[in-house]
């Protein structure tokens, strides 16, 4: 036994639970990955928009991963933000209110959309004014992603933006070396508090997000069946 171990004998149970937050937080990222390539399939398919899949980067670390998918994100918010152009371009400006009027019937609103990207793209498929009206009305755009960029670049930007995503495949002793080595050895505790207060907080984040995105996939596809 280290004789750290011998002075601070918490940190056994501390080296494991370490492990397992950034085991944890890798797998919350990976989720993301997923959820962001639906969405941009979606927006790619009905749509007219020509964003590019996005894949994690195992030789890379947590921030630069991070990155990854703050940029997709940010991709993504630039084609709503452009489709809601072309929705107060082309339409006139009692119909766009519409667009937005929880009042309004769904059904109406989405003949509405669809009749602009019929102007717009020229041939569409039938669910492109409902994809529009799904993600003009939701807070999916304007909210939830806003809040997990925020949180990707606390993230990227704390001491764990530093390390490695790689690894999973090693041993425990080579994992709490590559985890540690941004900080100092007897910073253990602190290493795995700062793990619980980004994680807790990005994993509420990350089901909103891949929740409200399951919501538009899962529209798509009872539309096509």
């Amino acid at each position: 036994m280290a004789l750290s171990d011998l002075l601070y004998p918490e940190n056994p149970r501390r080296r494991q639970e370490l492990i397992h937050l950034h085991r944890e937080l890798l797998d919350c990222m990976s989720m993301n990955f997923h959820a962001t390539n639906e969405l941009a399939g979606v927006l790619n398919a009905h749509l007219g928009c020509t964003l590019t899949p996005i894949k994690m980067r195992e030789s890379s670390t947590v921030k630069e991963n991070c990155d990854i998918i703050i940029q997709a994100m940010r991709e993504i918010q630039c084609q709503v933000q452009k489709i809601d152009s072309d929705m107060r371009e082309k339409l006139e400006p009692v119909l766009y209110q519409k667009l937005y009027d929880i009042k309004e019937p769904e059904l109406e609103k989405i003949a509405i959309a669809h009749k602009v990207f019929s102007i717009v793209l020229g041939e569409v498929t039938s669910t492109a004014g409902m994809v529009a009206v799904k993600l003009l009305s939701s807070n999916l755009i304007t909210i939830t992603v806003c809040k997990l960029i925020s949180l990707l670049a606390q993230i990227g930007a704390s001491v764990l933006g530093g390390i490695s995503i790689t690894i999973l495949g090693l041993g425990m002793e080579m994992i709490l070396h590559a985890i540690l080595g941004a900080v100092e050895r007897n910073q253990l505790l602190a290493a795995v508090r700062s793990y619980e207060e980004h994680l807790a907080e990005f994993k509420e984040a990350s089901e909103k997000y891949q929740c409200a995105i399951r919501e538009v996939t899962s529209l798509v596809r009872h539309q096509v069946q």
